[in-house]
């Protein structure tokens, strides 16, 4: 008799890292939302324990093909009632069909090209409602500059890696969320020189 392999659950040590800093900023912003989707769920970590921290959230995954049955691995260990099962979701391609009040993503801007970094806000307006929020964590620049060294040499080792790769500038990713009808809200500084930023759509 043959034994079937379970495949193991990716993890990530940055999700373990960031995820509690992270809850910070959700607790207070998305204390009023209903629908949140989640682009670019990776690992799935960070999905599970908002969920579960945040039980009034039905949390939404999404991420390209190759991530979605990790995805699934957390979700169903989890079991969380809140959790429907993951959307495959490429930025540059059709995206889910409205009923979100919030969006959230973390470092999925700097792993972008920049047409993908404008696909991504160009996407929101058919998938959230006219008073959404938007919340983004990861590494910015500020006025072009990096706001450390180790966010500089990250910067080149993206770089190194794919040159459409790279830290973006706060101020431009702004200019795209503002062109969307989006408001800033909060930039708040987090451990690791990351940054969550959270917008808000003005109906």
């Amino acid at each position: 008799m043959m034994m079937e392999i379970q495949p193991e659950k990716p993890w990530s040590a940055a999700c373990e890292r960031n995820r509690d800093p992270i809850l910070a900023v959700l607790r207070e912003h998305f204390a009023d939302r209903r629908r949140v989707l989640e682009v670019g769920s990776g690992t799935g970590q960070h999905a599970v324990h908002f969920a579960a921290a945040l039980p009034h959230l039905v949390w939404q995954t999404s991420d390209r093909p190759q991530w979605l049955a990790g995805i699934r691995l957390w979700l169903d260990e989890a079991a969380l009632p809140n959790t429907p099962p993951p959307l495959e979701l490429d930025v540059t391609r059709r995206w889910p069909a409205g009923g979100f009040d919030a969006v959230f993503s973390s470092n999925t801007l700097h792993i972008m090209g920049w047409p993908e970094v404008e696909a991504f806000f160009a996407g929101l307006d058919g998938a959230l409602d006219a008073d959404a929020l938007l919340a983004i964590y990861g590494p910015f620049n500020d006025g072009g500059k990096f706001t450390s060294e180790s966010n500089a040499a990250f910067d080149a080792a993206l770089r190194a890696d794919d040159p459409k790769r790279g830290i973006r500038d706060l101020e431009a990713v702004d200019a795209l969320a503002r062109a969307r009808g989006f408001a800033l809200v909060e930039d708040r500084a987090m451990p690791a020189n990351n940054r969550c930023v959270v917008w808000r759509r003005r109906p």
